[in-house]
């Protein structure tokens, strides 16, 4: 429930602060006053789409703030969100300005989208495009199914589960069947590719392997000759014994230490460095020596290697930029090769899935149209008796529950209000039929009977009596009230019949400077309040006729009360 309500420079508002009644709360004032902005501001705290155009003219940003009394499990909710909860109230706030909005739920801010899913529960807000909305097929199923409450909604739940896994099945089927020449066209470039990798047969860093041993055996005879010059370098040459070589030179460096080591023990771990040093280069010049053995120039070799290199790079021009990844290609290929190649059988598991997800739809979408045709009739007699209570005695609604020519995400049924306003006319279509005053009654009688099983909610009306007047307002001001047993009611209207059924009455101002229009709001009480209802009869405010018809509006609220609460 709404406990207050603040905005600043949205619209022609320049700062404004509500404190709603828990039951009904009417709002009034001239046209163009700024009435539609309370609405406006509720419709941004429940997640609405920001415009910038709400800002205020030179204002930098416009802000909602509301501060809203939830109960424990409403507040779980809020903290799973980040918000903060404090004596039972949350604070939600919307900021707008120049190309982005901002939202805050209990200090905390969250997606537009997040809001509207939690805030929306809490608050209904029916501005006068919904009453046009209630024309089209989808709200009018939307509000059937409403009534119908947790029955269809269990039954509807599955339903969607199992239509979209139907619609994925279909969508595979469809994809197989229908690109049977692609399929095919892919599995031969696949098979072809295949191929040419087995008869090349790469093995894993065969490229990279390959190239090494090529670039060694371009070069033999420079190695061959690096490595003969290191080997006599550290173990000399055979032919030329008094060349100093790096064995020889440690040799003699060994014998040269014993005697200093004995005369100071602080060489010996040099001295055994030197030994390993010894040994380390014996080691390194027969490991060289090995190796120039070995090394043979092989121009056979190094021609095969050229045409085996030239097959891989035939390769990884085509399927990588090198062998594992051409072998990896291979691996993926050889996947895909086996799901085209069971795309028939999968053709056939597909058929009979879809043929079993049929039936499971079909029987799930009648017992949904059961629901809705019981609910149809319960909601359609319901109405009737309001729509009787607001001078429509003869007035004949029907929610006609036909069936589309395919089931949908829905159901598999077509909902149309059927509506007739005289017992001459036969019922036809709502949104073709109904006058602009007819629509507002029709919707407010919907909401009053669908509201009866709603506590704690928020509805705010926006010129719900639009088109309507005399005898007709005053029962729509009662059917508000009654509507605010349970919920909170807050309502815009332009009739005094109307308002004065309200709790608290809060009135729109607005001033103008020659340069900037500006508008604020107040509550009005005890004389002021009468003054302000003659003023809407079309009266003025000091003429004795019109504050003594404002007093029987008051009067008659009064009088109604047991029947209302």
């Amino acid at each position: 429930m709404l406990a207050e309500l603040r905005i600043v420079d949205l619209g022609v508002i320049g700062e404004a602060s509500l404190e709603p009644s828990p039951g009904f709360t009417a709002v009034t004032g001239e046209t163009g006053a700024g009435k539609t902005m309370i609405v406006t501001g509720l419709a941004l705290l429940a997640g609405a789409k920001a415009e910038p155009r709400l800002v205020r003219s030179g204002a930098t940003r416009a802000l909602v703030e509301g501060r809203f009394e939830i109960d424990a499990a409403t507040g779980e909710a809020v903290t799973e969100l980040g918000g903060e909860v404090e004596e039972g109230g949350v604070l939600v706030a919307r900021q707008l300005s120049p190309g982005r909005s901002r939202m805050t739920l209990g200090g905390a801010q969250i997606p537009a989208g997040a809001g509207q899913e939690l805030v929306g529960e809490w608050v209904t807000v029916h501005g006068q495009s919904e009453q046009l909305r209630l024309g089209t097929a989808e709200r009018q199923r939307e509000v059937l199914d409403a009534h119908a409450g947790a029955a269809l909604a269990a039954e509807l739940e599955p339903y969607r589960e199992r239509y979209e896994r139907r619609r994925r099945l279909a969508a595979e089927l469809a994809e197989l069947s229908g690109l049977a020449q692609a399929r095919l066209r892919e599995l031969d470039l696949l098979r072809f590719g295949l191929d040419e990798i087995a008869r090349v047969d790469p093995r894993p860093g065969e490229d990279v392997a390959l190239a090494a041993e090529a670039r060694l055996l371009q070069s033999v005879d420079d190695v061959r000759l690096a490595v003969h010059t290191a080997v006599v370098a550290l173990a000399g040459d055979e032919d030329y014994t008094d060349a100093p070589d790096a064995l020889g030179l440690t040799g003699i460096a060994r014998k040269a230490l014993p005697p200093a080591v004995a005369a100071d023990a602080s060489l010996t771990e040099l001295a055994s460095e030197l030994e390993g040093a010894a040994g380390v280069l014996a080691d390194i010049a027969s490991r060289l020596a090995g190796y120039e053995a070995g090394l043979d120039a092989d121009p056979l070799r190094l021609e095969w290697i050229a045409g085996r290199r030239a097959e891989l790079q035939g390769l990884t021009r085509k399927y990588g930029q090198s062998i594992d990844e051409v072998l990896a290609y291979a691996e993926e290929s050889a996947a895909r090769v086996a799901v085209l190649d069971s795309a028939e059988d999968r053709i056939a598991e597909l058929t009979a899935e879809l043929a079993q997800a049929d039936a499971d739809l079909a029987a799930r979408a009648e017992r949904i149209s059961a629901l809705r045709r019981s609910a149809a009739a319960e909601l359609a007699a319901a109405v009737q008796v309001e729509l009787a209570a607001l001078a429509m005695p003869r007035a004949r609604l029907a929610f006609e529950v036909g069936e589309l020519p395919e089931l949908g995400p829905h159901g598999g049924d077509q909902v149309t209000l059927l509506f007739s306003a005289n017992p001459g006319s036969a019922p036809a279509p709502l949104a073709k039929v109904a006058s602009g005053g007819e629509l507002s009654r029709v919707r407010l009688a919907l909401e009053v009977v669908l509201a009866s099983a709603t506590h704690g909610q928020t509805f705010v009306f926006d010129e719900v009596d639009a088109g309507v007047g005399g005898a007709v307002a005053l029962e729509i001001g009662r059917r508000l009230a009654r509507l605010a047993d349970h919920s909170q009611v807050i309502v815009v209207t332009h009739l005094a019949q109307v308002a004065a059924f309200a709790d608290r009455h809060y009135v729109v101002s607005k001033a103008d400077d020659g340069q900037v229009t500006t508008s604020g709001v107040r509550l009005v009480t005890a004389d002021d309040r009468l003054a302000v209802l003659a003023t809407m009869m079309g009266g003025l405010e000091s003429s004795e006729s019109a504050l003594a018809h404002a007093r029987e509006l008051l009067d008659a609220k009064d009088a109604t009360g047991a029947y209302l609460h």
